[in-house]
């Protein structure tokens, strides 16, 4: 066998040694990046596992999103953040009546398990929120967001500027404009 083929098998069968390693190492970054900022904002282990439980849960219904930070996952359309357990924001969330905050343009939704949905994107966007929960709709004046059945048809639709409540179980799909 020449120099050169020995040469190429040897590295080829490094590659497939170290690949999985690597790429171990490099998935599991993220999650303890993710550990130490529920930590550095004072959860407790228990507190920080069931975050990120919360958090896993919403990327299962999403594919295509993604985890950025310890509560918060990009999804199609915006983001969707998890309240940090006992922080003042999640007491906020659980008062049936509270609307959630939404930057000028945005379209946010709070639904039954206190996941705050963030679209700030135009597009028809998959939607798995689930529960009684509340909208604030501060798109432009005049902007409609419509909320659709699994079917695809129209369910309901709400007019900016407006704030109000929903119960998300039945509506499968989103146009934030």
């Amino acid at each position: 066998m020449s120099a050169r083929k020995t040469l190429a098998i040897l590295t080829a069968a490094a590659a497939l040694i170290a690949g999985p390693v690597l790429s171990a190492h490099a998935s599991t970054t993220p999650t303890a990046t993710y550990a130490e900022q529920a930590r550095a904002a004072g959860l407790s282990e228990q507190q920080a596992g069931e975050l990120q439980r919360q958090v896993d849960a919403v990327l299962a219904r999403s594919p295509q999103a993604r985890q950025t930070s310890a509560n918060t996952v990009d999804i199609p359309g915006g983001t969707a953040t998890v309240a940090l357990p006992g922080s003042a924001e999640a007491r906020a969330q659980a008062d049936p009546e509270a609307y959630p905050s939404c930057a000028d343009g945005h379209l946010c939704i709070l639904d039954g398990r206190n996941v705050r949905y963030d679209y700030y994107r135009c597009g028809y966007y998959d939607f798995d929120g689930i529960g009684d929960g509340t909208f604030n709709n501060n798109q432009t004046s005049g902007t409609r967001a419509r909320f659709y059945n699994q079917n695809g048809s129209e369910r309901w639709s709400s007019v900016a500027k407006a704030v109000g409540t929903a119960n998300w179980t039945p509506v499968y799909h989103i146009r934030p404009c």
